[in-house]
């Protein structure tokens, strides 16, 4: 589906996040962030007063995507993670070859400093880092100082007076010996263990002691008491996302619509202590499936076909196989890989991160496809929203393994599991438009039939709470649309089926039905009605109709080629001296098809157990006499 801009800024949220701009080929050009997203992204695509490095920016601009985040300190960490990361082109970028600053604390000295370096030694100091922008250390070092009122000096050493930073009250002078080197180390610790996340104890240690100053009216003491404590709330808030305690690890969230059938599961991965991405993966028709399922589902599927594995998985819903899971993929990466389910604390709070986001991106895909369903009714002139929609195709090769095949999309997504696939039982010979007609009148009786069942089961029920206990079981409820891979003769074929139907049953079915007419190059054209007008509609819609006709026909032919196949392993392989059934297993295991092992080589063939030279040219010999079959 073509990315439209105006319609994605519509859908932006207001809250903090980081936005991320991509070309046509996908490649991030461009990471931000925003207080207020909405505000700051549609401002790029206005007329406003810009740079013409981002105008530059704007017009290679295909499409964005964008993560909320609790507050703007974090969507600034996160946007500094996802430079480094990505090093998107039209960012500034640090490209003085140097590496990326971490905040030193010199553990060892009398009255330790805090200062930014960029070589990490092991020298038995303190590091905290890497920090992707150079600016959010200094700003981090900056306040720390301040706040803290340590030495603001690069070079310690005892004075005859102490500096002006005494005098405007930014350094408590431990070079004039005002603070004992205890007080000072005390405030050294604190500093630290906001570095490290470790708030709780030192928070609690500080409000008693303001606590006491104020008691004891100590009024001065107790605001300096008061001054550290909004200075760990405030750091603590920047180092949300950036000081992550974990190394390597993978946080996944889950969302579902309010029907619990669609499902967005988002994964944030979190390398070397920071966030640097996101993916998001969909899946339908999970109302029958609790989280805990699809997460067990979608680790097994998604972790054991990776060779790098993180250390940790942080999920929010337990599962029954959890430690079987860590035992195959601790085997499977050579390390211990542990998966959690956290409580409380940051990690719990990536998870709600990744939920929030997960639930966003749903409901914006929600919104897309019932924009689509919208349009369609417009344009095809509909009393209503369609709601399911049902394509067919019909394949054969001059008469023979006729089967046709039925697509399903409901509410603007296709489902695959509702795809159903015929064989053609009363045409003979080639004949698509009959073939359509017996198809799809088998497929409305059925459909009839359920209908009068739970008609007559739950006869006082409203219709909707009918159609929610048979729909998408067996053939599914009836549809809205019929749409056939053709133009006007299918339409007329699919017509005489609803035509059918009445005859047998007394149904008159409310369904519209239109063809989809490809051109010379067997490309999706138009929508066409039954009186041969092709309607136009927007690219959107366009492609979504290409899939739904792609699908439809890719099924219709994966059908024919299976009995085909079949049909030939019978016939031809049965008939070959030698070949049992466990060598015709293997060899269809190993080549795919019969059209496979045709162009195979006698070294090929030879390679199976039990097949030497003599019998892979009988084989091949066969094959090559009954290749008007295949």
């Amino acid at each position: 589906m073509k990315f439209d801009i105006e319609e994605e800024l519509n859908k932006l949220p207001t809250c903090p996040g980081v936005y991320i701009m991509h070309d046509k080929s996908d490649k991030i050009i461009y990471v931000g962030k925003a207080i207020n997203l909405k505000r700051r992204v549609t401002s790029y695509f206005r007329k406003t007063n810009k740079t013409q490095r981002i105008m530059n920016m704007v017009a290679l601009v295909d499409h964005f995507e964008y993560i909320i985040c609790s507050n703007e300190a974090e969507a600034l960490v996160l946007e500094c993670n996802l430079i480094k990361k990505n090093m998107p082109k039209y960012n500034v970028l640090l490209k003085d070859g140097k590496t990326y600053p971490y905040i030193k604390i010199d553990i060892k000295s009398d009255y330790p400093n805090v200062y930014i370096t960029r070589r990490v030694l092991n020298d038995g100091a303190k590091y905290f880092g890497p920090y992707p922008a150079s600016g959010a250390a200094s700003e981090t070092v900056r306040f720390l100082k301040e706040k803290f009122k340590i030495r603001q000096c690069k070079n310690f050493k005892y004075k005859d007076r102490p500096c002006i930073n005494y005098q405007i009250k930014k350094c408590l002078a431990p070079c004039m010996g005002y603070i004992s080197k205890e007080e000072y180390m005390e405030k050294i610790n604190k500093i630290i263990a906001v570095l490290e996340g470790k708030t709780k104890d030192v928070k609690r240690e500080l409000e008693e002691q303001m606590s006491i100053a104020s008691a004891n009216m100590a009024y001065e003491k107790a605001a300096e008491y008061r001054d550290e404590l909004n200075a760990i709330d405030a750091l603590s808030e920047r180092q949300k996302v950036s000081n992550i305690s974990e190394n390597d690890i993978d946080v996944i969230g889950i969302a579902r619509t309010e029907d619990l059938a669609k499902v967005c599961v988002q994964i944030f991965y979190v390398r070397h202590n920071k966030m640097v991405g996101r993916d998001n993966y969909f899946f339908d028709n999970m109302q029958d499936e609790d989280n805990s399922e699809i997460i067990s589902e979608f680790i097994k599927q998604y972790y054991t076909s990776k060779t790098s594995l993180p250390n940790k998985i942080m999920i929010r819903d337990d599962f029954e196989d959890r430690s079987l899971m860590e035992e195959v993929l601790t085997e499977q990466g050579s390390r211990k890989v542990i998966i959690k389910v956290p409580q409380k604390g940051e990690k719990a709070k990536l998870v709600d991160m990744a939920e929030s986001n997960a639930k966003l991106t749903l409901e914006n895909q929600e919104k897309a496809n019932n924009n689509l369903m919208l349009e369609m009714k417009q344009k095809l002139d509909l009393d209503k929203i369609p709601r399911r929609v049902e394509a067919y195709d019909i394949s054969n090769i001059s008469g023979e393994y006729q089967v046709a095949s039925m697509v399903v999309m409901i509410n603007g997504a296709i489902k695959k599991n509702l795809a159903r696939r015929f064989k053609v039982k009363s045409v003979l010979g080639q004949d698509d438009p009959k073939s359509m007609e017996e198809v799809v009148t088998r497929r409305l009786r059925h459909s009839v039939r359920e209908s009068q069942i739970v008609n007559g089961v739950f006869e006082k029920l409203e219709d909707e709470i009918k159609s929610k206990y048979f729909d998408d079981k067996g053939f599914g409820g009836l549809p809205d649309i019929i749409l056939a891979d053709g133009g006007i003769t299918q339409i007329r074929a699919i017509k005489k089926a609803l035509e059918n139907i009445k005859e047998e049953s007394g149904a008159e079915l409310s369904i519209q039905v239109f063809g989809m007419v490809k051109n010379d190059k067997h490309q999706t054209r138009s929508l066409m009605k039954d009186d041969r007008t092709e309607v136009e509609i927007s690219e959107e819609l366009f492609n979504l109709i290409t899939r739904f006709q792609d699908e439809v026909h890719n099924t219709a032919i994966g059908y024919h080629e299976k009995l085909r196949n079949k049909s030939m392993t019978k016939s031809v392989l049965d008939d070959i001296k030698g070949i049992g059934d466990s060598k015709k297993k293997e060899l269809l295991t190993s080549f795919d098809s019969i059209d496979a092992i045709a162009n195979a080589s006698v070294e090929e063939l030879t390679k199976i157990n039990g097949i030497n030279e003599s019998l892979a040219k009988e084989i091949l010999n066969t094959l090559n006499e009954n290749e008007e079959k295949l």
